[in-house]
Formats: C-alpha cells, structure tokens, sequence
C-alpha cells in the first residue's frame, strides 16, 4: 500500500486522515514537510538531506556519541537510584547529538531542549504543541539565516553550501528540513530508548543474553523496532484514484491510516508476531515506513540506540524497573507512543 502510486501523502487533500494534535492555524502556518510530499517534490527535497546521514557519516559520528552517553550515564551513577531514565538519558542524548549534528550554537543547546522535552510528553495541549512548533520555527529561521550569512561545517551548513550551487530549495524549505530532522531524529528515539529498555527489563533471560554477548544487541533493535512499532499509526494517504488492495476498494478522496504495528505483527511474515525474541531472524518490517517515504535517519537511530543499550547494560548491569511495569505512566493521545517517565534504579 505504501508504494501504490495512486496514494498521496500531502495533508492538505481533502479526507487526508490528520493524526497531529497540532490546531489547524498551526499547520496551515507551516511549510509543507517531507514526510507530507509527493513526486516530484518529496525526491527534491530528499536529494538534500540524504548525503548528510549515509552509513560512512553516521559511523563516524560513534565516538561522540559514545562520549555524550558515557558522560549522562556517569551523572546517573553520580546521582544513585532511582532516577528517571527519560530526564537523564532518553531526553538528553538524542536531543544534544541533534544539536551538534544541525550546528545548533551551544548556548542555545538548553532553549532546544525545552522544546524538545515539551513535544514528547503527554500532559501538554494541542496548543502548547502548537506554540511550541511555532517557537521552533522562529528559532530555525534565525538559525538558517546565520548559516546562510556565514558558512559553517555541519549539516544544515553543508546543506546550504549545496544549495548555494543548485538553488534548488527556497529558504523556507531548509527550515522546513531542519523541522522535519528535529521532529523524526528527537522523538522517535528518545521514545525507543525509554521503551526499548523497559521491554528488555521485562524479558530478563534475553536480555542477560544480551549482555553476555553485545553482538546480538543490533539484531535485538530490529526485534524492538518491530515489536513496538512506536509510529504505528504515523502513516496517513489520500487515494487520488479509486483503487483495490487485497479485495477492498478505496474510493478516490478516501483516506486511509496504513498501521506499522499491524504488518509487524503479521502471522505470514513473523512466528509468534506477538512474543518479543532477540534472536529470530527479522528480515524486513515496517518501523521506519516503507517506499520513498522511509525514514531517512534511519542508520542514525540504529546506531545511537546500540551505543545507548550495550553501554547502559554494561556500565550498570543490575539496572531494573523502579516501579511494577504496570504502574509505568504510558503516553496517551500522542503520534509517537512512549512513557512519560521510566523509573529506574540499581
């Protein structure tokens, strides 16, 4: 479904299923974002972004995410049990790799964290996600427009230097990137480590076999991904003709809400779709979308989440829940699901 040509992703056709708990002025006030582009325009704007997140640059981005993990996980320790993981690693890390990685100043470092911590909890208001992204934007084209003015080495620096070449982005539109990098590259990770730890704290056996042997931990993420499914209703399309998938007709106009979670869980594609096990062999699933629309920071995410799980494991070994996993506060009426918090102690 999610290659079908004759699906939309652009929010402004009429029966597009918006999800975002976002006020409509707001959207109507934003540039369109790659994730709501069609061809030709979505590859344009792709085209971007795609050289700065390649496997070769995120690898080479390791050492300092090792080194921002190491420091918040010794400020963990410093502190003792227990302490919420979502405030001292899952909010933090991500958030300050995203900065360094967008050349975010680093006096402006705690204004992006505020923002960042208030798009991923759920005790806040459409409006206050509203105004937040409308703060972020302002923030952004001031950001772009330094960048534009005086060239700097890092991604929306290289980006502009590109486009200084080709012109084939407005200003508005690398804001709308910049926006775009933020919204995919922050929450959908710091929501994974919260939850992909406190799912591994559930299932002991296989994560002691983790431990014991780190090499399992990328295949362990591609199980997580799969099984939690986190964006699992993030996939949204218009038909822009009438069409039939699998003896159903969807009617031009009609929007449709393509959920990840269901093909991850699919008896035809996975044994025991429902049980979590590190060790089957994943082969293909749907956590980072699918088709042109898939995530384009997808190596960045397996990468930090593999420094953040074998380092956390490793450095505290006896880590466990702080409270009954029943009692964990989940996100609700939010895209992306997560917790609000992960008590944790030692």
């Amino acid at each position: 479904m999610l290659t079908e040509p004759n699906m939309s992703s652009s929010f402004v056709n009429p029966g597009y299923p918006l999800q975002v708990p976002v006020p409509p002025e707001a959207l109507a006030a934003m540039e369109t974002p790659l994730v709501a582009m069609d061809l030709p325009q979505h590859a344009q704007h792709r085209r971007a972004i795609i050289p700065e997140l390649t496997v070769k640059r995120v690898q080479a981005l390791r050492p300092r995410i090792q080194e921002v993990v190491d420091e918040h996980i010794t400020a963990m320790l410093e502190k003792g049990g227990p302490v919420d993981l979502l405030n001292e690693l899952a909010i933090p890390v991500p958030s300050l790799i995203l900065c360094e990685l967008l050349g975010v100043p680093h006096e402006d470092i705690p204004h992006f964290r505020d923002f960042a911590e208030r798009t991923v909890r759920s005790d806040v208001t459409p409006e206050d996600i509203g105004a937040a992204m409308a703060e972020m934007d302002d923030y952004l084209d001031k950001l772009v427009t330094s960048k534009e003015e005086v060239p700097t080495d890092d991604l929306l620096g290289r980006v502009i230097q590109k486009n200084r070449e080709d012109g084939s982005l407005e200003h508005k539109e690398i804001v709308a990137l910049a926006r775009m990098l933020i919204s995919g590259g922050f929450d959908t990770l710091t929501n994974m480590i919260v939850l992909g730890v406190g799912v591994l704290l559930e299932h002991p056996e296989q994560l002691e076999r983790m431990k014991q042997d780190p090499s399992l931990t990328k295949n362990a993420i591609e199980e997580l991904l799969r099984y939690l499914s986190i964006a699992d209703s993030a996939t949204s399309r218009t038909a822009t003709e009438d069409i039939e998938i699998e003896g159903v007709l969807i009617r031009k106009g009609e929007g449709i809400i393509a959920l990840n979670g269901s093909a991850n869980r699919d008896e035809r594609a996975f044994e025991n779709p429902d049980s979590l096990d590190i060790f089957r062999e994943i082969g293909l699933h749907s956590a980072f979308g699918h088709g042109i629309h898939q995530c384009p920071g997808a190596s960045l995410v397996r990468v930090e989440l593999e420094i953040v799980y074998n380092t956390l494991f490793a450095r505290i070994p006896t880590l466990r829940l702080a409270v009954p996993a029943e009692e964990l506060p989940f996100k609700k009426y939010t895209l992306i699901q997560g917790l609000d918090a992960l008590p944790v102690t030692w």
